[in-house]
C-alpha cells in the first residue's frame, strides 16, 4: 500500500468527481493520505474530510502565501482547531506552513512572521510540521535553526533544492518529500538531491491537483499517480517497487507519529 503524504482534496480541481475518486484511493493500493491545509477555508475543508473517510488525515496549517489573511484572531481559531482534531487522532502535524519567495506575496517579513509562530504552535502541540520552501532556502534554514525546528520534527514537502542543501535539513532530522518532478526529464537537480537522500529518510507524496507525474504531466493529479513516483524511485535507489512502498509507508509513519 502507498502512503500519500500531501494532498490538496479540498481543492476546486476536485469538485466534480471527489467523493468517487477518494472512495475509489483503497481499492487502488493508496492506503493512506494526509490532507494538508493552505489556508483557513482549506483547514476547514481538511477537517470535513478527515471526519468524512477513515484512512483521511490532516495537517492544518496556513500556506506562506496565504499568511496574509491571518490575524490574532484567526490564529487562535488555528491553534483551538489543531488542538481539537489532535485529541481525536486526526490531525497528524502543523502544516503547510514556511516561506515562499517566489511569489514574494505577502512580503517576507510577514510570511516569516506567521512561520515562526506556527513552528511555535507545533512545539506547543507535539506536532511534526509540513516546510513549504520555494526560493527561499537560506532564510528557511535561518528561522528554523533559531527557533530550534530540529526538536520539532516533520517534513520539507516537494524539495526543490540541491543535495548540500537536502543535508542540512537531514542533519535536523527531517524527511523529504519526493513527488511527481522525479518522473520529470529536466528534473536532473532533484534526481542527484534523492539519490543522495538515504531511503529511511523519504516521503512519497503527490501536492495533488499540481504537479502530476510523467506521463501525465499537465493533468490534475491525484494518489492514483503515485506507482509513476514509486517507479521512478526504484529505478534511482536500485530497489524493488515493493521495498519503495514498504519503506515509505514506515517513513510516513515515523515522520506523523502514527502506528503502521
Amino acid at each position: 500500500m502507498i502512503f500519500d503524504t500531501h494532498a490538496h482534496y479540498d481543492d476546486k480541481a476536485f469538485e466534480e468527481d471527489r467523493e468517487e475518486l477518494l472512495r475509489s484511493l483503497p481499492g487502488n493500493g493508496i492506503g493512506r493520505v494526509v490532507n494538508i491545509g493552505s489556508s483557513l477555508r482549506a483547514c476547514e475543508q481538511t477537517i470535513e474530510l478527515m471526519d468524512k473517510y477513515p484512512f483521511i488525515y490532516g495537517a492544518l496549517g496556513i500556506h506562506p502565501s496565504d499568511t496574509g489573511e491571518l490575524t490574532e484572531e484567526r490564529f487562535g481559531w488555528l491553534k483551538a482547531q489543531c488542538e481539537a482534531q489532535r485529541a481525536s487522532g486526526k490531525c497528524v502535524a502543523v502544516g503547510e506552513i514556511g516561506l515562499d519567495y517566489y511569489w514574494n506575496e505577502p512580503e517576507p517579513a510577514v510570511q516569516q512572521k506567521w512561520f515562526r509562530r506556527q513552528l511555535a504552535l507545533a512545539r506547543e502541540l507535539s506536532l511534526p510540521v509540513v516546510v513549504h520552501s520555494r526560493d527561499a532556502a537560506k532564510d528557511t534554514i535561518d528561522i528554523m535553526k533559531e527557533e530550534k525546528a530540529e526538536e520539532i520534527g516533520g517534513v520539507i514537502h516537494c524539495f526543490s533544492y540541491t543535495k548540500e542543501t537536502a543535508r542540512t535539513f537531514l542533519d535536523m532530522g527531517y524527511f523529504i518529500g519526493v513527488g511527481g518532478v522525479l518522473t520529470f526529464k529536466n528534473g536532473k537537480k532533484l534526481k542527484e538531491a534523492v539519490e543522495y537522500v538515504p531511503m529511511d529518510r523519504i516521503v512519497l507524496e503527490t501536492d495533488c491537483p499540481y504537479l502530476s507525474p510523467e506521463p501525465n504531466r499537465g493533468k490534475r493529479n491525484s494518489s492514483l499517480n503515485l506507482p509513476y513516483v514509486v517507479q521512478a524511485l526504484a529505478q534511482l535507489k536500485g530497489i524493488t517497487e515493493e521495498e519503495v512502498e514498504r519503506i515509505t509507508w514506515e517513513n510516513a509513519c515515523r515522520l506523523y507519529h502514527m502506528e503502521r
